[in-house]
């Protein structure tokens, strides 16, 4: 089978076909090398022939007919010197290649027909420079048409069958011997000539395949496996390329992120395969969108991202990445089950956002953020507003890095009053900063700075000792509660380092309770149970901060070993409403039925604590209960006996 591949691609060398561009293309190349030195030989060796024989010949012959030849050799070899291979296509290629084989049946003609009629002048000596001649010829066509099999055979058989019957024909010896060594020689020539062309295919074959699997490799390092979309690296790639397009004349365009808002959740309740199936739904449904002008990409995990090229104005590229969030947020089928991850996005305009890769990425960063937080659902153009807000938390940040946390952070407590015998039973300890050059920044704010820039660790245990430290002074029956961030929860060090410190204190482990947010249980719920259970093993309670706010409490909470939820804020200003007493009662029934404690949370009415204590709430804290303050003053309140407040009639 091998040789017979082999004759039949030698073959179709042989004989051209437009089957293979690629190798008329090489044929091509490698002629354009040898046929300009084929034409000079052939011109200086009918100089030299017509020289031997200028005396004894006539003068058209030695004279005339060489000139013209040699002519001709001239206006070829210069139509393959200033030609350009690589600028012409297949079929051109194989056009050339067919009229180079055609010429050659001419030149051979012409050639061998004018030797040997100059071979009936003169004596041996100029008949042997006749049989050299043809004998140089017949190698050097071989040797320079190698690439072109073809016209090296349509030589060989023309020259050496017009010198063979020629000789043979004479009846001397002598020629009779030098024809049969000359095709002797040319024989073995062939045969080498057949060989070569063989590899040249080969090597023309291997070099295709290469080409071709360099770019199978190149195209799967650039592709996402799971999505088929463009990965990572070949969206920067895209983006730092449209960046230097667009930097000469700032041609606006796009950059846009986008989170499924619901992928974790999903993932985690229906496995991995029904995330990967959520994933390419998302991918192919991001494909519909991607059009000449618009290039979509998956950046890892949930995240995707989009360029956007010739931007009109902001409205349309807001539009565009809203139809996105519509059409991500549509359900998707996991077989009996239909789940609806839904999706936000974030965008950036060049130059306005950044002429920068990462200071763009980091804008749409910055605005899909602010999406999930305020417009979950929907896509934010990144403002002069957001850019003010980072540059104020830069400076928060430096702040934050160059301060003395420990002399100027405090921390003030917030009593929870329990309605069933109006005592205060625990107090929540919320941190203050006041620094000398910013003044008094929101906790919202620094805490939201440590954790981006990885200090929350270190302040949560600063303040946790803080705390520690002053609840050693509360009566034994009030409890100490203090809030943990998603990323210390995260974190089995500083889990370690908390349990570490609340031994060191001294204080009951059963007096204290940690709250986390649904968003430290979303993180990583298997690391937040495998901490839950680690610090309740101690005795430390652990409560549900701004339940109700979230999406996923339902699928998740009833699965941790929790001691109580805090019910948001939120939802006491409609407390009094029909809505709002319903939604309350339901979060209380809830808590009742799973044995866990319900504390409202922005209580600061008398009309709202009389309202939860009526849906049976049990525990409530908010300002009309007690305002933050220091420990010193809160203590004094308990002397004063301000606290706890007198029972409210319901």
């Amino acid at each position: 089978m091998t040789l017979f591949h082999d004759r039949r691609q030698l073959l179709s060398g042989i004989i051209p076909s437009y089957t293979d561009p690629e190798a008329c293309l090489r044929q091509l190349i490698e002629l354009q090398k040898q046929v300009p030195s084929l034409y000079a030989l052939l011109s200086v060796n009918a100089c030299t022939l017509a020289f031997t024989h200028h005396a004894l010949a006539p003068a058209w012959m030695t004279v005339g007919l060489p000139s013209g030849m040699i002519g001709l050799c001239v206006v070829r070899a210069m139509h393959w010197w200033r030609l350009r291979p690589q600028e012409i296509s297949g079929a051109e290629a194989f056009n050339r290649l067919r009229a180079t084989s055609l010429l050659t049946v001419l030149f051979s003609a012409l050639f061998v027909g004018w030797a040997l009629c100059l071979n009936a002048y003169g004596g041996p000596f100029e008949q042997g420079h006749v049989a050299i001649f043809v004998a140089i010829t017949v190698v050097a066509c071989i040797f320079c048409l190698t690439h072109l099999p073809v016209a090296a055979l349509l030589v060989t058989v023309i020259v050496i069958g017009c010198f063979l019957i020629h000789c043979f024909t004479s009846g001397n010896s002598v020629f009779i011997a030098i024809a049969l060594n000359t095709a002797f020689v040319t024989v073995v020539m062939v045969r080498i000539l057949t060989n070569n062309f063989l590899a040249f295919l080969q090597l023309v074959a291997s070099k295709a395949e290469a080409q071709r699997l360099g770019e199978e490799n190149q195209r799967l390092a650039h592709t996402d496996s799971l999505t088929g979309l463009p990965n990572r690296r070949y969206f920067f790639q895209r983006l730092d390329a449209l960046i230097a397009a667009s930097a000469g004349r700032d041609a606006a365009f796009a950059l846009a992120i986008f989170d499924l808002d619901r992928f974790k959740p999903i993932n985690d309740t229906f496995g991995h395969t029904a995330g990967d199936r959520v994933l390419e739904e998302t991918g192919r449904r991001l494909g519909a969108f991607a059009t000449g002008g618009v290039m979509v990409a998956r950046l890892g995990g949930d995240e995707f991202g989009v360029l956007i090229h010739a931007v009109d104005g902001p409205d349309e590229v807001v539009e565009l990445c809203n139809r996105i969030c519509s059409a991500l947020h549509a359900p998707i089928s996991l077989g009996e089950t239909q789940v609806m991850p839904g999706c936000s996005g974030g965008l950036a305009l060049y130059p306005h956002a950044g002429r920068a890769a990462d200071a763009l990425f980091d804008r749409a960063d910055y605005a899909l953020y602010h999406s999930k937080e305020r417009k979950r659902g929907s896509a934010t153009l990144f403002s002069q507003e957001h850019e003010d807000a980072i540059r104020a938390e830069r400076a928060v940040e430096t702040a934050l890095q160059g301060a003395d946390l420990a002399a100027e952070m405090e921390m003030h407590y917030q009593p929870i009053l329990d309605t069933a015998t109006d005592r205060i039973t625990t107090v929540e300890a919320l941190a203050r900063w006041t620094n000398p050059k910013l003044g008094r920044v929101p906790p919202d704010r620094f805490i939201a700075v440590a954790e981006r820039c990885g200090m929350i660790h270190s302040v949560t245990l600063l303040l946790l000792r803080k705390a520690l430290a002053d609840a050693a002074q509360l009566p034994p029956e009030i409890g100490l509660s203090f809030n943990l961030s998603s990323h210390d929860l995260a974190s089995s060090e500083t889990v370690i380092a908390v349990l570490a410190a609340v031994r060191q204190s001294g204080l009951d482990p059963r007096r204290i309770t940690l709250e986390l947010t649904e968003t430290a249980l979303m993180r990583d719920f298997e690391g937040a149970q495998q901490a839950i259970t680690l610090l309740r093993a101690l005795g430390i309670k652990i409560a549900l901060d701004d339940f109700g706010t979230g999406y996923s409490s339902l699928n998740y909470f009833h699965r941790l070993p929790l001691d109580g939820i805090k019910i948001d804020r939120g939802f006491m200003a409609d407390v009094e409403s029909d809505l709002g007493r319903s939604v309350v009662s339901t979060i209380l029934d809830l808590c009742q039925n799973l044995g866990l404690d319900g504390i409202a949370e922005g209580i600061e009415t008398t009309e709202q604590l009389k309202a939860v204590r009526r849906h049976g709430c049990r525990y409530v804290q908010g300002y009309l209960i007690g305002m933050p303050q220091p420990m010193t003053e809160l203590l004094e309140g308990f002397r004063k006996r301000t606290l706890p407040v007198e029972p409210v009639a319901v």
